[in-house]
């Protein structure tokens, strides 16, 4: 049988064509059901069973059966949901993403209705964005639901949900989340035209195979290049700043665009609380930041000049010499640590929490007593070990030990003048980073320079800035 594009209207060929397509028969899931109503007119259903309601599609065969005069035509298809098409393409592209085809004999067109009864897991919140209070809800691994959480928060007819169709062989539903008069309408259509010319043959990570295909690759640069978010709050609270959702169906996470190094210092518990708290936790927020990437290079640097410290910074000295010299230390710890989380992840959640724990204990007690490492630098890792989920930004987090360790390195090499080099470094990196291509910079509001939007990404304001926006595109004119 040849390949055909649009239906023929013969009722043989047009079921031949659909069961060659979706080689019914070879997988188990694809069924094919074909019923005769009382005028003798034969009807045949294609859906996938993982994907249809079965009950709906029972009662829906027990209607077709059980009319007196069977017409079935658009407006009289019991269903919120059904369409026509002829095209051949069309069709089992719907039926590929769950909808039930009915071809019905000397129709000319295919019905394709809405029966879909999605896997889903339950509305809970985030694992790694919890709040002390707030919502406590959070995105799912399907789109659809995830689209009806951000409009129970904004119920304006301008809060808009662009489709795209991404992936050869995935056919992966992505959408563009965006306030329409809020957010830049340039920007906007330049998301659009890039993610629709985007030639990909599959979308198997979701949110970031996307964001790899459309970042330019600069590997080297690890501060993160976009913001994802599970939470609807948060996310709603940034379209109405003027920012934009990239949403992909089976990912939880939804990335806020355009991102700024600054965005990464709120969270969403500083909205929880009132101001002056809110304020406090941002401050801790950055100093902890700052302290996480400094202290092990600055005491690593200090206590190698032990000799010429003054007498009240004495106490930094090391307490206890150890047989390994303290660089190789602190680098063997950073990579244990990593050892560990990574055990963490993989490990049973009934005996994660034991495991971290009696791991910390055991082997940090044991690195001491056998004179491996100074207590000294088990205490000054842990300070930044934890100082890293200060933010739920693993990426943010990572881009934070890379530089650590890279000032580290450098003041093993060249002192002092090492801890300065690997500053110049970093900003380097942060002041050259590129998200998204868009016309925001990666450090605004500091550049272009607004003073308002600045001090309310680090100070709680009491009533945030309306205009111009802290995440918005029309601050940058």
């Amino acid at each position: 049988m040849d390949k055909i594009t649009t239906l023929t209207g013969d009722f043989a060929t047009d079921v031949g064509a659909l069961e060659k397509t979706l080689r019914v028969g070879e997988s188990f899931d694809f069924v094919k059901r074909i019923i005769t109503p009382k005028n003798n007119q034969k009807c045949a259903f294609f859906y996938i069973a993982g994907f249809a309601d079965g009950q709906t599609v029972q009662d829906f065969i027990r209607y077709c059966l059980n009319a007196e005069d069977f017409r079935l035509c658009e407006e009289t298809i019991p269903y919120v949901e059904a369409s026509k098409s002829r095209k051949h393409g069309d069709i089992v592209k719907k039926i590929m993403s769950g909808m039930t085809c009915l071809i019905i004999e000397n129709e000319p067109d295919a019905f394709l209705i809405d029966m879909r009864k999605m896997p889903l897991r339950g509305v809970e919140e985030p694992a790694n964005d919890k709040v002390l209070r707030g919502a406590r809800d959070g995105f799912g691994e399907a789109l659809q639901p995830n689209a009806a959480l951000i409009r129970r928060r904004i119920r304006s007819p301008e809060l808009t949900f662009a489709a795209i169709t991404v992936g050869e062989l995935t056919k992966t539903d992505v959408c563009l989340c965006y306030m329409e008069g809020k957010a830049d309408p340039k920007y906007v259509e330049n998301l659009k035209k890039q993610i629709s010319d985007l030639k990909l043959d599959s979308v198997n990570f979701q949110v970031q195979t996307l964001c790899e295909a459309l970042i330019k690759k600069k590997w080297y640069n690890p501060f993160p290049k976009v913001r994802y978010t599970e939470r609807p709050d948060a996310a709603a609270a940034a379209i109405l700043e003027g920012s934009v959702l990239l949403m992909c169906d089976n990912s939880p996470s939804c990335v806020i665009l355009p991102t700024s190094i600054f965005d990464f210092f709120q969270e969403t518990d500083d909205f929880c609380f009132p101001p002056l708290t809110g304020s406090y936790l941002r401050i801790i927020r950055f100093i902890v930041y700052v302290l996480s990437i400094y202290m092990t290079p600055i005491w690593f640097y200090l206590q190698s000049h032990a000799d010429k410290l003054p007498e009240y910074l004495k106490f930094l000295s090391l307490s206890h010499e150890a047989g390994i010299p303290v660089f190789w230390q602190l680098i063997f710890v950073e990579l244990a640590i990593d050892g560990v989380r990574l055990a963490s992840l993989n490990t049973p959640d009934t005996l994660g929490s034991s495991l971290s724990i009696v791991s910390g204990l055991i082997l940090g007690d044991f690195a001491v007593s056998a004179g491996w490492f100074s207590p000294d630098v088990i205490l000054y890792t842990a300070f930044v070990t934890i100082a890293n989920f200060t933010q739920t930004s693993y990426e943010l987090g990572y881009a934070i030990k890379f530089m650590r360790l890279l000032i580290l390195i450098l003041t093993y090499l060249l002192g002092g003048w090492g801890i300065l080099l690997g500053t110049l470094i970093m900003l380097t990196l942060i002041v050259t980073n590129r998200g998204i291509k868009g016309s925001r910079s990666y450090l605004y509001p500091l550049v272009p320079f607004n003073p308002r939007a600045l001090l309310s990404l680090i100070v709680r304001l009491k009533n945030p800035p309306k205009e111009p926006s802290s995440y918005g595109e029309k601050s940058t004119r």
